[in-house]
């Protein structure tokens, strides 16, 4: 008799089906702060690898208006991609954030759990400290929120940046 083989949770079989995340595809236009200075950017939100993952880009605007330059000449303020997956064995979401402050910035993996129906908040442990991103959706203005709150060398929560993405697409 052939051995049994073990039931799988995680892998390519089981792709990531979560429809608060659903609601984060598409084309948003990002206004806010960060580090208090305001920022306008571009986000567009699609589901890749065997739609195991999430997949959400930041622009800056500034970046994609300037039409005169090749893209790839294009040099952008701030940009990232953003892998939004869900480790099934864990019960916790992994994000991988990666962007243009390189790799240092990018080696840590963010792990996240839901909060209530609406909101996913992503921890992440970066070597100078805690940083907690929070995407909440507004289900009455048909926004997503994001709020990044990170913990200072004295132990003191403060507000990094606050956003709103407001949907063009």
């Amino acid at each position: 008799m052939p051995a049994k083989q073990p039931v799988e949770i995680d892998g390519e079989n089981h792709p990531l089906r979560d429809a608060l995340l659903n609601r984060l595809a598409g084309k948003w236009r990002v206004k806010g702060k960060i580090a208090g200075q305001p920022i306008q950017q571009a986000c567009d939100a699609e589901w890749v690898l065997n739609h195991q993952f999430l997949r959400v880009h930041f622009i800056d605007v500034s970046a994609i208006e300037n039409r005169n330059v090749k893209a790839q000449e294009r040099k952008a303020e701030y940009e990232a991609d953003v892998f939004i997956g869900y480790d099934n064995m864990s019960e916790r979401y992994v994000v991988h954030w990666l962007d243009t402050f390189g790799g240092r910035f990018s080696e840590s993996l963010g792990y996240g759990r839901r909060e209530g129906a609406n909101a996913v908040r992503l921890v992440f442990e970066y070597p100078d400290g805690p940083l907690h991103n929070t995407f909440s959706w507004e289900a009455d203005g048909k926004t997503w929120s994001i709020l990044i709150e990170q913990k200072d060398a004295k132990g003191k929560w403060t507000i990094f940046a606050e956003e709103v993405l407001e949907r063009v697409s």
